[in-house]
């Protein structure tokens, strides 16, 4: 049985660190990797060592395959965790890795590689007797796409994938014939420059959809579990916001179905390690279709560690470890509801990137709290990598005790000045009604943004020296005031 015994973890920001609290509280010793504008960045304070691999372009440092896998080989380490995003589903990553000796804490990469093809995936999921939405593969051309529709007798809008996407590119949907060409065209051209790979496939767009996921982990002895699941329908471009957990879409029977189903494709294609197996879930029928399988740690994982009382890092790495898993389905019993959002740097009307010095930072405390963050006051927040500041996550008894703490943070505890953030966003996304009573769809932030917008409080520093201003002169002008 191997032993986990120094560990580098190949990533940066938000998702190294998270991976490091948890060896930290196991005693095993991390190794960070850097690049140059990353050299002061926290998570290089967070590891007991780190090691330099590259300047700013992720090809050159994050990406860079051979460096890391030196670098864990020069500190002495015998594994790597990927975190999330960079390499984190990358098979010949995993099998370098491997190659080179070193502990791969992840699913085998044979499973990365299967379940990184979207029309692979898609047989697999079939295999398994699991419910797929309509769709063709292999799309040569948009004649194709015509012929299969009339076939089918499916209706636009339609949504054009790229086989070999994910984090939400490689995507677009269709919604008249006269955009057919274009965005056909538009997601070869972007798969192929993402992913090295043109071959697209065409799926029935389910309106109103709701995204919903299920958190797996799996020992190498044939025993896969669920932790429940988590709902991530609030996204902006394709990519997820909010997230919650339990889902507020499922009745308990549809709850029992849908994770069952995850168990079962996980088992059909061998997975270990943890993993999270995505549908779309169509509320007006109250059916669910399978998307997708990430083989690796999810952002939104930390709202399932709140609900189950389990930390699912740990479980990586005893699961890397050949360990058997000492739980059973009947021992996980989630007993409250949990909240996360994602504050990024960037302009909350727009989208667009946010880049500077964190001038100022307050961290929420208070009761039913966790953060996850990559931040200090006065770091630099460079241009060249994802926005993600800090994962917000509130637990409550229910999900109007989680909104309530939610909203406690977003709006009375919580101050990051230096970059815009998308904190107003946020909490007006959370006060809106419909998102208070579970009434929302993958298309609520595109469909509400500029009502959303239209409640943000604008608050400058010119605002804060105005009403220090007022105070001052009603003092000089009335005496000490009863406030003092």
């Amino acid at each position: 049985m191997a032993e986990i015994k120094k560990i580098l973890i190949a990533n940066r920001g938000v998702p190294a660190v998270r991976v490091m609290h948890t060896c930290r509280d196991r005693k095993i010793p991390t190794v960070a990797v850097y690049s140059t504008p990353d050299r002061l960045s926290h998570h290089v304070f967070v590891a007991e060592s780190a090691v330099h691999i590259g300047e700013a372009p992720p090809i050159e440092s994050y990406l860079n395959m051979e460096k890391i896998i030196n670098a864990a080989l020069q500190t002495n380490c015998n594994a790597i965790h990927p975190g999330w995003g960079f390499l984190a589903e990358n098979a010949k990553f995993a099998r370098m890795v491997e190659d080179a000796g070193l502990i791969w804490v992840g699913p085998p990469p044979n499973v990365i590689s299967l379940m990184g093809d979207k029309i692979e995936s898609k047989k697999c999921a079939i295999r398994a007797n699991v419910p797929t939405i309509p769709g063709t593969n292999n799309v040569m051309s948009v004649d194709d796409i015509k012929k299969w529709m009339k076939d089918e007798n499916i209706d636009f809008p339609v949504m054009i994938k790229a086989s070999a996407g994910g984090g939400g590119k490689g995507m677009a949907k269709v919604s008249s014939d006269d955009e057919l060409s274009i965005l056909f065209a538009q997601v070869k051209s972007e798969a192929m420059k993402s992913f090295k790979d043109d071959t697209v496939l065409v799926e029935k767009y389910i309106e109103k959809g709701r995204h919903i996921e299920v958190q797996i982990v799996a020992d190498k002895f044939g025993h896969v579990l669920h932790l429940y699941e988590r709902e991530c329908t609030l996204q902006r471009r394709n990519q997820k916001i909010i997230e919650e957990a339990p889902s507020p879409s499922l009745t308990d029977d549809l709850r029992g179905e849908i994770c069952f189903t995850a168990v079962r494709i996980m088992r059909e294609i061998g997975y270990h390690s943890a993993g999270t197996v995505e549908f779309i879930f169509d509320s007006q029928k109250s059916k669910f279709y399978f998307l997708e399988v990430n083989t690796r740690l999810q952002v939104e994982h930390g709202i399932t560690e709140l609900i189950t009382g389990l930390d699912i890092v740990n479980m990586m790495l005893d699961l890397a470890e050949d360990k058997p898993l000492d739980l059973r389905q009947s021992d996980i019993h989630p007993n409250r509801w949990a909240l996360e959002v994602r504050l990024n740097a960037e302009d909350p009307k727009n989208f667009s990137p946010s880049f500077g010095t964190i001038s100022r930072l307050q961290i929420p405390q208070g009761p039913g709290v966790r953060i996850a963050q990559s931040i200090y006051e006065g770091c630099q927040i460079p241009p060249y990598y994802d926005s993600l500041l800090m994962l917000i996550m509130t637990a409550g008894a229910d999900r109007d005790d989680a909104i309530r703490t939610m909203d406690r943070v977003l709006s009375r505890n919580l101050r990051v000045e230096g970059v815009k953030t998308l904190l107003p966003l946020l909490l007006s996304i959370i006060r809106h009604k419909d998102f208070k009573s579970g009434n929302f769809s993958t298309k609520f932030i595109e469909e509400h943004l500029d009502e959303l917008v239209a409640t943000f409080k604008e608050n400058t520093p010119d605002d804060e020296i105005l009403k220090i201003a007022k105070h001052v002169a009603k003092i000089s002008a009335l005496g000490p005031q009863e406030w003092m």
